[in-house]
């Protein structure tokens, strides 16, 4: 009876409908694991049937390891001292560009810390030279919080992207994560205007951080659920050093897939990335995200010589299936479980995606 309620509610998911808290909490908390594969099995039939076989690439250049923010989980904040500190160039950043182009890559990451050196001007000169230069390339930017000025020049000046996790919803665990320098509704308030804006926009959170609980993912979610991003990245938590929570155990890889599940089906047109922290956790994180139902990988293209020091987290993989040079290997990964490279844009597009069929 009870499998018969749970497969219930999982249907009911699939089919759209709101889903109760009180649901919610069940299929977080209640799957067996025989429902927990119907419920993969049916969040990859939904990712395929919207997107096909292919798996989009974005070409990851992380622009810079310096940050003014001290969140209490992220081997970047401005206090730790053991953090390697370095920041690309614009002439680097356009160089990577160019590498990624020559390997097939028709998106482009901007990723760093909120660096005041790297301020809204140098990102308004940077995106227009990357245009110039890749007129036809999407231009993805994460480089944290920025006034409604700054986002609309980066949108005037060519970006099509922003990507900003909400991290959580709760405000009390947004405080025990975050200084009190730093705010909650603020975070909401980026993102709204993101939205507003005309950015695809992409949100997400960390699944297993210091004093989440149950009910905080359900906020999350819900939260999500307000937003309607086109994008939602979720990874496990895993602890960095130099912060107050070195020590501390990483988050769980079960309960990750299990909500990048319940969101493939709850946004079946979302992009969803097979993130590097479960690649970092497990040889085959990434793998078992895309078999869950995430529709995108994201392979380094920063020069070699910085990667080891964006360290948001220990031990972050940056080498084979996370290498964009070895772009080859990742392909061949994909092909071992049924899937392959799909290196169109991928941009968001709710009424006819982009397929790649093999």
């Amino acid at each position: 009876m009870k499998t018969r309620g749970n497969i219930e509610l999982v249907k009911k998911l699939y089919g759209g409908d709101n889903m109760l808290r009180a649901e919610w909490h069940m299929l977080l908390t209640a799957l067996t694991a025989k429902e927990k594969e119907y419920l993969r099995a049916l969040a990859a039939t939904v990712a395929e049937e919207k997107f096909g076989k292919g798996v989009y690439i974005r070409g990851l250049i992380e622009i810079s390891s310096y940050c003014r923010n001290n969140c209490f989980y992220c081997g970047l904040r401005a206090a730790n001292r053991e953090a390697q500190r370095y920041r690309l160039t614009k002439e680097d950043i356009l160089e990577c560009c160019e590498q990624g182009s020559q390997l097939g890559f028709n998106t482009f990451v901007l990723q760093g810390g909120e660096d005041a050196t790297q301020n809204d001007e140098w990102l308004t000169d940077v995106v227009p030279a990357i245009h110039a230069a890749h007129p036809d390339k999407a231009i993805t930017l994460s480089v944290g919080e920025r006034s409604a000025e700054a986002y609309r020049a980066f949108r005037k000046a060519g970006a099509d992207r922003y990507l900003l996790r909400h991290e959580t919803r709760n405000d009390e665990h947004y405080s025990l994560l975050h200084p009190q320098t730093m705010s909650a509704s603020k975070r909401r308030e980026c993102l709204k205007t993101l939205k507003e804006i005309g950015f695809q926009t992409g949100s997400g959170m960390m699944i297993g951080s210091p004093g989440q609980t149950v009910e905080h993912l359900i906020d999350d979610i819900q939260f999500l659920e307000q937003l309607q991003p086109e994008m939602i990245g979720i990874g496990p938590f895993i602890p960095a050093a130099g912060t107050p929570f070195t020590g501390e155990p990483a988050g769980s890889i079960e309960t990750t897939l299990l909500l990048i599940s319940l969101l493939r089906l709850r946004f079946p047109d979302a992009l969803i990335p097979a993130t590097t922290a479960l690649a970092t956790l497990h040889h085959k994180g990434r793998t078992q995200a895309i078999l869950a139902g995430a529709n995108v990988v994201m392979p380094n293209l920063s020069p070699r010589s910085v990667r080891s020091k964006y360290s948001i987290y220990d031990n972050k993989a940056t080498s084979g299936c996370e290498a964009a040079e070895e772009i080859e290997k990742l392909e061949k990964e994909l092909n071992a479980i049924g899937y392959r490279i799909n290196f169109a844009r991928g941009d968001y597009n709710k009424k006819g995606t982009e397929k790649c069929i093999m």
